[in-house]
């Protein structure tokens, strides 16, 4: 697409209280990858929780799940995890469904884990590892997604934060390896985990990597998705793929999101379980 005509589509999804993608408004519009707070070297257009929940609702976001940017850096995740619900609770009146992170680099890191499943009853969680210090391959993280798993708890796991190529130097992070989580998921079934920020290193059409995770149950999420009717290839060549909508947002601005579900030529079918039904399936045997 060229630039100029992507820009004037942004413009125009922009200035509608809506978005006309094809499906019933009563199917209601699941964001999976949303943040709270400010990412350390960007400045975000969404100052406030209200400034961000106000442009979700514009768009027909009916559910927001929310994770902290302060969980990149700081040691004290519990406090993170206790300001995320304790915004998530005030603000939006229900959109906001948090997600808190989990640190198994950190001591009594099973108790974060504890208090997000019992104190903060949160659906899921949510893992940073490139930030963390951490691989796939390390013990800690498959201890973890046992005791997640467990407690019947999703697992996100941020692949990216932003691109490599463009980072601060003083703040520079790989993307995160998934290999190591195909042998995981195939011996555990019941982990329940979805990848956010996948970019094309995995969301290549060929990559027989995202085959075998999708077989495996894994879910991944749109925001990174490149190239024109980037939703529409990716599904014909993996037609199980479990691909829910998300939006990196406010790191990313939220409509450039809701053109990809525009530019793919998608079935009733398949939009209803991208705007929605992929992601409700995935917290359905939350305990």
């Amino acid at each position: 697409m060229q630039r100029r005509q992507f820009l004037l589509r942004t413009a125009a999804v922009a200035a509608l209280p809506t978005i006309a993608s094809g499906a019933p408004a009563s199917d209601g519009l699941i964001d999976t990858n949303v943040w709270l707070g400010h990412w350390p070297i960007r400045r975000s257009w969404a100052d406030s929780p209200t400034k961000l929940v106000a442009r979700l609702r514009s768009h027909g976001v009916t559910s927001a799940w929310a994770g902290s940017f302060d969980a990149a850096l700081h040691t004290d995740i519990a406090g993170v995890n206790a300001r995320l619900a304790e915004v998530c609770a005030r603000e939006g009146g229900g959109l906001l469904v948090p997600f808190g992170t989990v640190n198994p680099a950190l001591p009594d890191w099973e108790d974060d884990l504890r208090r997000c499943a019992e104190v903060h009853k949160m659906p899921g969680v949510r893992l940073l590892p490139n930030y963390h210090g951490y691989a796939l391959d390390d013990a800690r993280f498959a201890r973890l997604l046992d005791l997640a798993t467990q407690r019947g708890l999703l697992v996100q796991i941020a692949l990216t934060m932003e691109d490599d190529r463009s980072q601060n130097p003083a703040f520079a992070a790989a993307p995160v390896v998934p290999a190591p989580l195909a042998d995981l998921v195939e011996k555990n079934r019941a982990a329940r985990v979805m990848l956010l920020n996948a970019t094309s290193r995995l969301l290549a059409a060929s990559n027989p990597l995202l085959k075998r995770l999708s077989a495996a149950g894994v879910l991944v999420e749109t925001a990174t998705l490149e190239g024109a009717a980037g939703i529409e290839g990716l599904l014909k060549a993996v037609p199980g793929l479990r691909l829910a909508f998300g939006s990196h947002t406010p790191y990313f601005y939220f409509e450039a999101a809701l053109l990809k579900l525009q530019e793919s030529a998608l079935t009733a079918e398949q939009l209803t379980a991208i705007r929605s039904g992929h992601a409700r399936a995935a917290l359905a045997r939350t305990p």
